[in-house]
């Protein structure tokens, strides 16, 4: 056992989904050590417990993890739960945490950022629940972080972590597991597997994207080995420490071969992607993208077609950004709708508290209570559940979901990359500007209301403002300008843009011309454009 004497790091601040940072930044001298003490520190320490640890197999996952076991066991920790050569995903990290009730666990993952030792890498602490750490525990972490004076670490050789076994760690008992087998074990009890199996067996076609990044193995073990799609189903299905090269965020600029495919004349019946630790998803028909905001809702109003969800849902929960497209399907159920800020974690409360059972965010994550994170792979399976039992395409699913339901228009504008200051300068502008809007016409568009979302959670109490800025049109429409939390470079401008059309000879309009006016008047408004040096967003999904 090692005491090494340190000294506080700046910048150690977890946002929505721990901490993200530059790889190399990661691999400085006493960075990762200083972070992961900081963590065990604020959570009581580690004595007599067993934790849940493992990655998404990005650039510097493997040295990390050696890493953080010979700490672990330095402070105390009986056992810890280690996926096969360091991995597990995000929400198969989850399902282990609740299934063999760890003490928590730490995930090591950038998610959806790209990777390599010129990428991003990631490290966060998720709660015995098995969801993402609450504001009380990150600010405690980083408080911690500014307070360290020292770290202890186990001075031992690296451990094998390719064979399924259990070996010793000094004094901790180091359990390497098969990463797929509890998770796959989750999605046999939610979904009906021998419908989907039939409609493999029919002909039914379908391509993953697993983009080289971390769902690769539990696709291939599920859609492949168990429901019996064909061997070409699963394609880039090997992680890989840069994820091939590629940016691991599952959308139609990022995965763009996947979506010409399924937009050309030779497209399968079905499509999906997930990203780079596996809690996001991409869906996609013949022909037909589905906006994650139109999925939550598809999935909401059809849950009860899958064995998991036939009892029917408690309460449906979005974060603030996502469409009202679920909000709407709610209402029809006679359940509560909430709406929460960005992050997962404010998601966790309302599952435990049974007020929630499905959850979603326009940035393509959507999950249950099965586990409390969002999950990539889950959403494709209920979306195969579904589609065996109704029989129908995905055109032919959102056709009829629109006509029920009306249809929110959906898109959201990023502009990555963006001078951090002007960015924030353009945010503060508008923030200051918000009692003067309603009233005012912009772009042909009248503001009904303005403001700066704050969120009370119903099971705790507590508070979360400045979350993001709200513009209402009285033309049934809605903006949103947030800055992201989840980049490392520069700073991240989302704007998210919503129009309800019930009209049924509107429903089928292309989503960018059916939010031109809406474009317009956040333009007309923000001075966007100029401001930010850009002619148009980088990235519209």
């Amino acid at each position: 056992m090692k005491t090494v004497a340190t000294k506080p790091i700046e910048g150690q601040k977890p946002g929505t989904s721990g901490l993200r940072k530059q790889t190399r930044v990661f691999m400085e001298p006493g960075y990762l050590e200083n972070f992961v003490q900081s963590i065990f520190d604020a959570i009581g320490g580690l004595q007599g417990k067993t934790l849940t640890l493992g990655g998404d197999g990005r650039y510097f996952n493997k040295r990390a993890i050696q890493i953080i076991l010979k700490m672990a066991a330095a402070n105390g920790a009986a056992r810890a739960l280690v996926g096969q050569n360091g991995i597990l995903s995000t929400p198969a990290a989850s399902a282990v945490i609740r299934a063999r009730k760890t003490d928590g666990g730490l995930i090591l993952s950038a998610s959806h950022n790209p990777a390599g030792e010129d990428g991003d890498f990631g490290l966060k602490y998720n709660i015995p629940a098995g969801g993402p750490a609450p504001e009380a525990v990150t600010e405690a972490i980083y408080r911690h972080s500014r307070e360290i004076r020292e770290y202890h670490i186990l001075e031992a050789a690296d451990l094998d972590l390719s064979t399924c076994r259990e070996v010793q760690q000094g004094p901790m008992t180091v359990e390497i597991i098969d990463p797929v087998t509890i998770y796959a074990d989750l999605m046999r009890k939610l979904f009906d597997f021998d419908a989907i199996r039939a409609l493999f067996a029919g002909g039914f076609s379908m391509r993953f994207d697993a983009m080289h990044a971390v769902t690769g193995p539990y696709a291939r073990a599920i859609l492949e080995g168990e429901l019996g799609a064909p061997e070409s189903t699963v394609i880039n299905a090997a992680p890989l420490p840069d994820f091939g090269g590629g940016h691991p965020d599952p959308n139609p600029v990022y995965a763009k071969p996947l979506f010409d495919l399924m937009m050309g004349p030779d497209a399968p019946d079905f499509g999906a992607a997930s990203d780079g630790d596996g809690d996001r998803n991409m869906i996609l028909g013949r022909g037909a993208y589905v906006t994650p905001s139109d999925s939550l809702a598809v999935l909401a109003a059809n849950a009860r077609l899958a064995p998991g969800y036939a009892a029917g849902l408690k309460g449906i929960a979005r974060s603030m950004p996502t469409s009202r497209a679920a909000d709407r399907v709610a209402a029809k159920l006679g359940i509560p709708a909430f709406e929460t800020p960005t992050g997962w974690k404010f998601f966790g409360n309302l599952l435990d508290a049974g007020k929630a059972t499905l959850c979603g965010e326009e940035s393509a994550g959507t999950g249950s209570d099965h586990v409390r994170e969002k999950d990539g792979l889950w959403a494709v399976l209920l979306w195969l559940n579904i589609i065996a039992r109704r029989g129908e395409s995905v055109q032919e699913i959102l056709n009829a979901h629109w006509a029920d339901y009306g249809r929110d228009y959906y898109s959201r504008h990023d502009y990555e990359g963006v001078d951090k200051a002007a960015a924030e300068a353009l945010v503060a502008d508008l923030r200051a500007r918000l009692t003067e809007l309603p009233g005012q016409t912009f772009a042909g568009l009248t503001v009904a209301a303005a403001d700066d979302f704050s969120y009370n959670d119903p099971v705790d109490g507590s508070t979360s403002s400045g979350q993001g800025l709200r513009l209402f049109f009285a033309e049934n429409a809605r903006a949103v300008l947030r800055l992201s939390g989840t980049g490392t470079v520069g700073a991240t401008l989302r704007v998210y843009l919503e129009r309800f059309e019930d009209d049924p000879g509107k429903l089928a309009l292309d989503a960018q011309d059916a939010l031109a006016p809406v474009t317009a008047a956040v333009e007309e408004i923000t001075g966007l454009k100029s401001r930010l040096g850009r002619d148009g967003p980088d990235v519209r999904t």
